[in-house]
């Protein structure tokens, strides 16, 4: 393959194909081929790329997603890419001006460096005529009969925008509407004096009644005179006009009035005469004022005594430089002026009611700047003159201000600037203006009067690299001319003076070319399209028939009549002459190519003329322009002078064709093949059809595309009313063409690529032509769904405006309203915000026709047929439903008829309640809670709320500890809104408990089987996510004692869920349990909040294991005793940890030893979770010397070595005496002691490992012996073990193998101390053991040793009164054994 490199670019991996970089000096442009059988070539070259661009992907495994756009948000972004692009039609200045090459830069429109062009297409063809001749409109005989009776002068003239022209028969004035076959004559005949001019002007804000929209201005020799003019809709389809005398007139004797101009948006009237160049300005008011007439006349110009002086006979000067027109530029606040000798002059009109000069610009200064842009032409001399001068508004250029045109037919544009650039603001005035462009005559044909033979098919034709002709003499010499916007320009040329007749030239922009030149590379030219008519008589004015043209209110677009061709009335110019009106219309595009297509001559001649379009205008807009005809768009001037649709079957037909067989086919973009993040199908271009189709539907609703729906206005008495942007007939007209547009995509589906259906797919080659067809299809579906949204878009509208609008606004929430208030076509249409609001509409209409009585589903059933979107199968049966509701409210709450009605909308509801809005729920439940029908209401919300969670994705998100910020909890705060209804009932149930009782003579009442009915719908529910609500609110409301009624399976489940997080759900769970008396269950919850991490104190949490021992050990059937001993063994064991703990933190509190500032913090670390008892032992007690509680912790964790243990016990002795030698006011030592073995012997259960007495005793009589000889009782220690009931043998064989052992510090003498300590335990174990009826000491061996050990202890040298009590218990002791 070869390929022509345009522009040079680096070689891309993988791609075979180079295409020239894009045009970056139109940036309006978008890139088309010059033919169809280009694109196809394209198609076929692109293969191998395509093929080259999936293999990456393949090799990587990464395949890219297709973007998932719905095909109407595709489709909106495509008309509006579209109405961007015909927003981005090049302005006036863009093509029209003088800047020099090193000036501009590439990224800007700028015209030729020339400042000149002469580029034309001067067509002989009928068909390709941008103008056409309608009609011809003669003057009435009864003008004719006042014309032959004219003795001084007759001048006439148009006021076309009111389809009215005027005479002037010496100081009579006619007017008459042109358009009626036989008008009547409005005549102003109340002066005497010859009329010079006349004019029709907009009056002065203010000033007169509303009525009189129109002052015409009358200037006779005499005086100039204002009057009155109101019109008003004629039955024949034109106006009619009355005239009203003001009686306002100013002298003006000797001026010669010849030119008169107007202000419209000030209403300052401006005149002249033919006796000198002054500017006079007529001036008029309400009232009379002092020193002020209600008229006068003002010289702008003149100042002195001349200024008062009328000029007469002698003092005129020769050749007197008069004014021969006026042109006003209100969007400045420009006055220009044409003198007679080809001067312009431009005056800056300003507020204060002052009018300067602040330009002059002779002949000659024009002649010179033009003389900068070209070199010599006869056309451009000091011969030729200045004939009229056109203003060019603000709102259409802003470079470009004042268009004049010359005798030798050349067009000056000129621009007014001042000393910091272009001339923009009407606030500064400028102070020169140059010369920015000439536009030449077009090429001089030999016989001009041959051109107008409709047999004639040559052309005169451009191109883009044509030469200019400067030499041109076509229209020489133009006697005047006139340019309207966005650039007609009609000059009329006196080619035979004698004959009298004027050859009427008129051209106009080809917007089409302007808008997408072929050339992508050149700057845009100032292409036109021009013929020549023939009037066969002289004009005498001309005038615009129609609103002026504007197809945006700024420069950018305001050309552009592609925009408009559908949108706006097609402008209409009428020209006036001695024999009649001729009216002449400016043909669109569309009735060109229809026009074409009819005469083209054959099927060989179609097939030129449309290939001739595409290489004219492209490829999509021919597609565009085709469709449209097909499509009824195009008109034409009927056999009758009347313009008609064009409905030729041949030329639709043909117009089919050209859409179908000349739309091209899809292209892929090679420069974005690399890009592996877009999926092929992103990158096809559509075809052109599909841009056609795209740029006709822009074209269709462009009017009100951005437009909102409504309009508020408020009137003077404060009341709303509502008017739409649009009127009712645009909605019509644009329904219609789209659903004309419908009808024929249908009837061509299986033509048309794209939408042929899956059958198209096996035509395909390539994987390309494949991957096309599917970008095809899918941007022709998008604008098919669009087209059918937007139709029943507009027939919303339609009936909206055809019910009391400020009604149903009004009923809207605020809200709602303002959504309403901002809503456009394009949000109505194409988003899901508008599907809601119009739905919300479509509820307030049914509503409204609820609350008149109408029969909702007849209105219901119209609305679906006619917006089914809008309005569906499912609303027709809310609606009915509803209406179901307000006959049981008019039927009344207790009667069976409502009852009926009420049962049967909630049938009708649930049928449907997927398709409820909230705010009709709202709606339901409000009603049905009036009426008492609690049971309905709750049905109703538990089945919406259902319905619009269908996966049950609140449930597990509940399930799931409800993470926060998940895409679930949007289901249940949906869900949850329903169940706040369901509250709502329960309230009003609640309620209604307070005004009637539920039994009567022990019978249930109707309001109380009602209330029963609610509770069971409530109860009987299933839905967990209800039930888990219904409790929160519960809870929420304070009520947790009707939770703990509750008989629900979900309770548990709930409370279960909900303690992990919350306490009081913990507390309410154990107590639901204790009430089912489930003790075991109870205590479990109790003992896991002993445990948990919720901020307790420790008592809180000695209490729940308190409790939880007392439920473990509750016996009930049905618990396994293992299970429930496990747990009693747990909760025991804990509970002496935290007893321990509890100890440790009150002896912490009163701790001197501890910090003020370390003080609260081991206070917080104790009063808390219960610690394991590791860190109680070394962090707190064995730091501290709590040596009680390092053997309650050594209990507690089962220590059990013995070492540890006694040593332990030795220290705690000594800790104990050592505080209380510490303590002087305090009990002995021996006491505290004596108490805290006392203390411990109790906790510990008398524990043998724990409490060991053989040690423990042997370690008091040490201590005793000591530390406290002969303090306190001397068998103290003794008196301990038995008051903690150690028995008695225990202590005996203790207290005997002390003595016999012989240790220190019982040794000698000493040991006596132990023997009064035997005699003692002796003594009180034989009084217990006679108590009974057993044996003495258990048994007579006992009995024996016992006597033999106190006869051994006798003489251990005891005391006289131990020995004496010796000796009697052993005797008592051997009377027993005898």
């Amino acid at each position: 393959m070869s390929y022509t490199l345009q522009t040079p670019q680096k070689p891309l991996p993988g791609a075979y194909i180079q295409t020239p970089a894009a045009n970056r000096l139109q940036p309006f442009q978008s890139r088309q081929s010059t033919s169809v059988s280009q694109q196809q070539n394209g198609l076929q070259q692109q293969s191998q790329a395509l093929s080259q661009q999936g293999q990456p992907a393949q090799k990587t495994g990464q395949k890219p997603e297709i973007q998932d756009i719905p095909p109407i948000e595709r489709a909106a972004k495509t008309v509006n890419e579209a109405l961007s692009e015909e927003s981005r039609y090049p302005d006036l200045d863009s093509y029209i001006g003088r800047e020099s090459p090193e000036q501009s830069t590439e990224f800007e429109l700028t015209a030729f460096a020339e400042g000149i062009s002469s580029e034309y297409e001067v067509t002989t063809q009928p068909a390709w005529a941008p103008f056409q001749k309608t009609k011809m409109h003669p003057i009435p005989d009864r003008i004719f009969e006042q014309y032959n009776r004219a003795q001084v002068s007759t001048i006439m003239g148009l006021f076309a925008d009111f389809n009215h022209a005027w005479v002037a028969i010496d100081n009579a004035l006619y007017l008459w509407d042109y358009t009626h076959p036989n008008p009547d004559l409005v005549s102003f005949e109340e002066q005497s004096h010859t009329i010079t001019a006349v004019r029709l002007v907009k009056p002065r804000a203010g000033v007169f009644v509303p009525s009189v929209i129109r002052l015409l201005v009358v200037a006779t020799t005499a005086d100039i005179i204002i009057i009155g003019l109101s019109a008003q809709p004629a039955s024949h389809g034109g106006q009619s006009v009355a005239l009203y005398s003001l009686r306002m007139s100013a002298p003006v004797k000797g001026l010669d009035v010849n030119v008169i101009e107007g202000s419209d948006s000030t209403g300052r009237i401006f005149f002249s005469g033919r006796g000198s160049d002054d500017v006079y300005e007529f001036t008029y008011q309400q009232e009379e004022k002092w020193f002020q007439n209600r008229c006068t006349k003002v010289n702008h110009t003149s100042k002195g005594y001349s200024t008062f002086t009328p000029a007469t006979f002698f003092s005129q000067k020769s050749q007197q430089e008069t004014v021969v027109q006026m042109v006003m530029d209100d969007t400045r606040r420009l006055l220009y002026t044409l003198s007679s000798k080809s001067t312009i002059r431009t005056f800056h009109v300003k507020g204060n009611g002052a009018l300067d000069l602040v330009i002059t610009k002779p002949l000659g200064q024009t002649l010179s700047n033009v003389g900068h842009m070209t070199s010599q032409s006869d056309l451009i001399s000091p011969s030729m003159a200045i004939v009229s001068i056109s203003a060019i508004t603000a709102q259409e250029a802003t470079k470009i201000h004042l268009m004049a045109s010359t005798s030798t037919g050349c067009r000056i544009f000129m621009s007014a600037t001042s000393s910091y650039g272009y001339y923009s603001s009407s606030s500064n005035a400028p102070t020169s203006m140059q010369v920015q462009h000439v536009k030449f005559p077009p090429t001089d044909n030999t016989n001009s009067q041959q051109a107008q033979s409709s047999n004639s098919t040559q052309m005169t034709s451009y191109s883009s690299t044509s030469a200019i002709n400067t030499s041109s003499r076509a229209l020489v010499p133009t006697r005047t001319a006139v340019r309207y916007a966005p650039g007609y320009f009609l000059a009329f040329v006196v080619r035979d003076s004698q004959a009298g007749t004027d050859l009427l030239f008129v051209s106009g922009p080809d917007s089409a070319r302007i808008a997408r030149p072929q050339d992508q590379q050149r700057l845009t030219r100032y292409a036109e399209l021009a013929l020549w008519l023939n009037l066969g008589s002289r004009a005498e004015d001309i005038g615009l028939a129609t609103e002026a043209f504007s197809a945006s209110s700024s420069p950018e677009g305001f050309g552009n009549e592609l925009a408009v061709q559908f949108d706006k009335p097609t402008s209409e110019i009428a020209v006036l002459t001695n024999t009649g009106v001729h009216m002449l219309r400016r043909r669109r595009l569309v009735d060109i190519f229809a026009a074409a297509l009819r005469l083209g001559g054959g099927e060989e001649g179609l097939e030129g003329e449309v290939k001739k379009f595409i290489r004219h205008y492209g490829p999509g807009e021919t597609a565009s322009t085709a469709l449209a005809v097909a499509c009824g768009q195009a008109f034409d001037v009927a056999s009758d002078s009347r313009l008609a649709r064009i409905l030729d079957p041949d030329v639709l037909e043909h117009a089919r064709k050209a859409f179908i067989e000349y739309g091209g086919k899809p292209l892929f973009n090679e420069n974005s093949m690399l890009d592996q993040s877009k999926p092929a199908i992103d990158l096809v271009q559509p075809s052109p059809r599909h841009r056609g189709l795209s740029r006709y539907i822009s074209r269709l609703v462009r009017s009100i595309w951005k437009a909102p729906i409504i309009h508020e206005i408020v009137t003077a008495s404060g009341g709303l009313m509502i008017a739409s942007s649009a009127s009712m007939l645009k909605l019509k007209e644009i329904s219609q063409d789209l659903t004309k547009l419908k009808e024929f995509l249908n009837a061509n589906r299986s033509f048309i690529e794209g939408l042929a259906g899956p059958e198209a797919l096996g035509n395909v080659k390539t994987k390309q032509d494949e991957v096309c067809l599917q970008a095809e299809h899918r941007a022709l579906h998008a604008l098919v769904v669009l087209i059918d949204n937007i139709i029943e878009g507009l027939a919303f509208v339609l009936v909206l405006y055809d019910e009391k609008i400020e009604e149903i606004v009004l009923s809207l929430a605020n809200e709602t309203r303002q959504q309403v208030r901002n809503l456009s076509y394009e949000g109505l249409c194409t988003t899901p915000l508008g599907k809601l609001l119009a739905k919300d509409l479509v509820k307030a209409i049914v509503n409204r026709s609820i609350l008149s009585g109408s029969n909702v589903e007849t209105v219901a059933e119209a609305l679906r047929r006619r917006c089914g979107s809008f309005c569906s199968a499912e609303d027709v049966v809310i609606f009915k439903a509803q209406e179901y509701v307000k006959k049981a409210s008019e039927a009344g709450a207790d009667s069976d008829v409502s009852r009926d009605y009420l049962n049967e909308s909630v049938r009708l509801f649930k049928q449907v309640t997927g398709s409820l809005s909230m705010e009709q729920l709202h709606w339901v439940v409000e009603n049905y809670v009036s009426l008492q029908f609690y049971a309905g209401s709750i049905q109703l919300c538990l089945d919406k709320a259902r319905e619009s969670d269908r996966g049950n994705r609140a449930l597990t998100w509940i399930q799931e500890g409800r993470p926060p910020g998940d895409k679930r909890l949007e289901a249940f705060e949906f869900r949850r809104r329903c169940y706040d209804l369901v509250h709502q009932v329960i309230q009003a149930v609640e309620r209604s408990r307070t005004q009637s009782p539920d039994m009567v003579d022990g019978h249930l009442t109707l309001a109380g089987r009602r209330r029963e009915e609610a509770a069971d719908e409530i109860d009987s529910s299933d839905d967990e996510v209800f039930q888990t609500d219904l409790y929160d609110w519960y809870l929420q409301e304070d009520r947790s004692d009707r939770l703990l009624e509750v008989e629900s399976r979900y309770v548990i489940t709930y409370l279960e869920r909900r303690s992990s997080d919350d306490i009081a759900h913990a507390d309410l769970l154990w107590k639901y349990y204790l009430q089912k008396e489930r003790h075991q269950d109870a205590a479990m919850v109790q003992l896991a909040l002993s445990k948990s991490q919720f901020v307790l104190s420790l008592d809180q949490r000695i209490n729940y294991l308190g409790n939880a021992k007392t439920n473990a050990s509750t016996t009930r059937p049905g618990i396994a005793r293992s299970a429930r001993t496990e747990v009693l063994r747990e909760v025991s064991d804990l509970l002496d940890v935290a007893n321990i703990q509890s100890d440790l933190l009150q002896r912490l509190k009163g701790e001197t030893r501890i910090t003020a500032d370390r003080r609260p913090q081991v206070i917080e670390e104790l009063n808390g979770a219960i610690l394991p008892l590791t860190v109680l032992f070394n962090t707190y007690c064995e730091p501290a010397f709590y040596f009680d509680l390092c053997i309650l912790i050594y209990e507690a964790a089962d220590h059990r070595v013995a070492s540890d243990i006694k040593a332990t016990w030795q220290n705690l002795l000594e800790g104990v005496h050592t505080q209380a030698e510490v303590t002087n006011d305090g009990p002995q030592p021996y006491e505290m002691v004596a108490e805290t073995v006392r203390t411990l012997g109790n906790r510990l259960g008398l524990s043998e490992t724990m409490f060991p007495v053989s040690d423990l005793l042997p370690m008091l009589k040490g201590y005793a012996f000591n530390y406290q000889r002969n303090i306190g009782p001397e068998t103290w220690v003794v008196d301990i073990f038995t008051d903690l009931q150690v028995p008695y043998e225990t202590i005996y064989g203790i207290l005997e193998g002390m003595f016999y052992n012989d240790e220190p510090p019982f040794q000698g003498r000493n040991r006596r101390l132990i023997g009064n300590d035997i005699v003692y335990i002796t003594r009180a174990w034989f009084q217990d053991s006679i108590r009974g009826s057993g044996t003495i000491f258990g048994g007579e061996d006992n009995a024996i040793a016992v006597s033999d050990m106190l006869h051994t202890v006798m003489q251990s040298g005891l005391d006289e009164r131990r020995l004496e009590e010796c000796q009697n218990l052993r005797m008592r002791i051997e009377n027993m054994l005898r």
